[in-house]
Formats: C-alpha cells, sequence, structure tokens
C-alpha cells in the first residue's frame, strides 16, 4: 500500500507493494517527494521525503528504510509503517515496560518477531533479564535492520541476545525450556501476511500457554485502537485471550507516526495489578536510564480506554481463528 509520489500526484512506483525500478530512482530525492499509505479504502496517509535510504525484500515482505521530514527514518514493512526513529519509543516502552514490571523477576524473555531489534533493545535495559530470545521468520529483514537502524546495534552486540531465523510457533514448541514473559512483537495481521496464524485461540492456547513459566505473562501488540479502529483486530485480540487466561489487560497510546491510537494487550494466570507508584519503583530498581514515556502514571492511563472502546471489549464476541481470521486494511506479499 505505500507508495512514493511526487507533489503533483504522478505515482513513481510502490516502495513495498511490489519495488520496482522507479522506486529505486528516487534515491537521494530531496524536494516534492511524499510517501503515501492507505490506511482504510477512503483515508490516506502522507507526508514528505527528504530521501529513500534503502529498499530491499525478502521471500515475507517488502522493506523500505525511509528519511522523512516529520518522522525521521522510518522503516516500512508490507506497505505498512512499523516504526519512525521520533516516536518508536512509545511504542516499544509500551510493548515491553508494562509486562517486565508485572512480573516479579524476570529472566529469560522470548519475542515473536521483533527483527527490528528496538523490543530487544528495551528488554536488555532491564537489570534482572539474562537471556533474550529473538526468533522472526525473515532473515533478510533481520539483516536489513542490523544494517541500516544504528539505533539499535547495542542491542544486537549484546550478549544476552540471541537471534534464531526461524517460525515462532515451531521454535517455540521445539525449545525444551519455558520463558518468564513472551512479547509478540508481531506485523500485523494482513490478508496473505505471514503473522496472521499467531494471533489465533490455538496458538495462544496450545503454544504460548504452555511455554510460560509459573507466573509468566504475554504480551502482543494488538493494532490500530481508536475510536474507529478498534474494531478491526483489537477487540477480538483481547476477547480472544480472554478465552485462554485468567486476567487481561489491554492498553493503548497514541502513536504520531501511526496516525492512529495503537493498541496491546497483556494476559497471564497471575494478577497484573500494579499500582502507578509500584510501577515508579519497580522502575527506579530495575531499569537501566530513564523512560521518555512510559511511567506508572502514564500506564494506569493507557489502560483507562475511552466509554466507546471499553463498550466495544465489554461486547466483542469474536473469537480469532485461522478460519474466522480478522485483518487490519491491506495486503500482504503472497495475497
Amino acid at each position: 500500500m505505500g507508495e512514493v509520489a511526487f507533489s503533483s500526484g504522478i505515482s513513481n512506483g510502490s516502495v513495498n507493494n511490489g519495488v520496482n525500478g522507479q522506486s529505486h530512482s528516487l534515491n537521494g530525492y530531496r524536494k516534492s517527494c511524499w510517501y503515501e499509505e492507505e490506511i482504510e479504502e477512503d483515508l490516506r496517509w502522507c507526508f514528505a521525503l527528504n530521501s529513500i535510504l534503502h529498499t530491499g525484500a525478502s521471500q515475507y515482505q517488502d522493506i523500505a528504510l525511509l528519511d522523512t521530514k516529520p518522522f525521521g527514518k522510518a522503516l516500512v514493512i508490507v506497505g505498512k509503517l512499523q516504526s519512525a526513529e521520533t516516536d518508536e519509543f512509545i511504542y516499544h516502552e509500551c510493548l515491553v515496560h508494562p509486562a517486565l514490571l508485572h512480573h516479579p523477576n524476570p529472566k529469560n524473555v522470548f519475542i515473536m518477531g521483533g527483527g527490528e531489534g528496538s523490543t530487544a533493545r528495551e528488554l536488555l535495559r532491564h537489570k534482572t533479564i539474562d537471556k533474550v530470545l529473538m526468533c522472526d521468520i525473515d532473515e533478510e529483514a533481520v539483516n536489513f535492520c542490523k544494517s541500516y537502524l544504528v539505533v539499535n546495534k547495542e542491542a544486537f552486540c549484546d550478549l544476552r541476545l540471541e537471534v534464531i531465523i526461524n517460525d515462532a510457533r515451531g521454535e517455540l514448541e521445539a525449545r525444551e525450556e519455558n520463558y518468564d514473559v513472551i512479547v509478540g512483537d508481531l506485523a500485523d495481521p494482513i490478508d496473505g501476511g505471514p503473522c496472521y496464524k499467531l494471533y489465533t485461540k490455538s496458538f495462544y492456547e496450545f503454544t504460548v500457554k504452555p511455554k510460560l513459566k509459573q507466573g509468566g505473562i504475554f504480551v502482543t501488540q494488538a493494532g490500530p485502537a481508536g475510536i474507529f479502529s478498534h474494531k478491526e483486530v483489537f477487540s477480538c485480540i483481547y476477547n480472544t485471550l480472554r478465552q485462554v487466561f485468567k486476567y487481561v489487560v489491554p492498553y493503548s497510546a497514541h502513536i504520531p507516526s501511526h496516525a492512529d491510537i495503537w493498541g496491546w494487550v497483556m494476559a497471564s494466570d497471575s494478577p497484573i495489578d500494579l499500582s502507578a507508584e509500584e510501577l515508579d519503583l519497580r522502575m527506579k530498581q530495575r531499569i537501566l536510564g530513564e523512560n521518555r514515556y512510559l511511567d506508572g502514571k502514564t500506564f494506569s492511563s493507557s489502560s483507562t480506554l475511552s466509554k466507546t472502546v471499553r463498550n466495544s471489549l465489554d461486547n466483542e464476541t469474536h473469537v480469532y481463528t485461522e478460519e474466522a481470521a480478522r485483518f487490519i486494511h491491506g495486503h500482504g506479499k503472497h495475497a
């Protein structure tokens, strides 16, 4: 869905859904060059570019690194903006720290996806962590991020991080050890994309949950969670996890480069109920450096959803299965 166009409106090739020679010829173009992404059928989001830094493709997805004027360097995969350097800290702090802080003493963590390296970076800030295993199916995407996202260079060099190239389901099922925390940093469920099967009830029930230690916590990104977008996948991911875990906590935050509020869901069979003060104390004791976005009060606010979204989640009946999947707008490479 992502396209680069001149200000005249003439499209000059797709950055993601089919990288072609015209897209590559735009490298270094610095005037009147725009990135455009279709969020819904009748809604597009666009912003100005300084240049296209790199484009590539793997067997699973197309990848681009853009230098954008409003958001700095931005990673685009399968036609969807994944993260931007000016605000990716919001997404990754929200994904990682609530689960790690609610766990009494997290030592080992399994990341499903996360090839960008930012999730591993945030996990490795926790003093209790002995081992992080990052499992991503796309070796080309991981190598791309290692080469071009210098902000995560230190994380990729950390001896506590092990990177495995494999399908997350197969890797989890094959490994003997269990984990304190499992993090779902997967691409959004897109029709034809590689990840939607990892949002299903059967996957959560028969693969994820058995691999958690006693008191373990699962957390996943759960797609757009705005007033008009939360019913795409956020509400049904929440409801699906409610069928599997005793305690389920949805929360959300605005991410400017995503042009929407974004959602995450934590789940466990142990209570998830620390106060803002308790969260702040654990942050001070456990995390190296200062968070830029998340503290105890911010998490309390993030987990207090609007009346509209709360009502939708309370009344959601759809359970995510392979046969009854829901998708955000867009199409994967093999659609």
